[in-house]
């Protein structure tokens, strides 16, 4: 089975920091759930990435993103390039994005 290499973008890390700090204002301990279950999502990556649905958006390259849902409601947008999967983005889904 192929393994992939992981790479997260610095604005996908910024992004999950800033998940991460606004749920632990409310609630530390599901803040580090959060944490905890997007990195075990991430690392899921490494086998099989293109599983996962396109992200289709009329704004984006066609078929250019894949992503994963995280967590109940994030959303982990990547692309696999070569033997790499790309985190891209980590989404709150209950905004709007379109």
């Amino acid at each position: 089975m192929k393994k992939y290499q992981i790479l997260i973008s610095p604005s996908a890390n910024d992004r999950m920091y800033d998940h991460f700090m606004f749920l632990a204002q409310i609630s530390e301990s599901a803040a580090r759930n959060l944490l905890d279950q997007l990195i075990k999502d991430i690392q899921s990556l490494e086998y099989m990435p293109e599983i996962n649905p396109h992200l289709d958006r009329p704004y984006l390259e066609n078929r250019k993103y894949r992503y994963k849902l995280s967590y109940r409601r994030y959303r982990i947008v990547y692309q696999i390039i070569n033997d790499n999967v790309m985190v891209e983005d980590i989404q709150d889904c209950r905004q709007d994005d379109k």
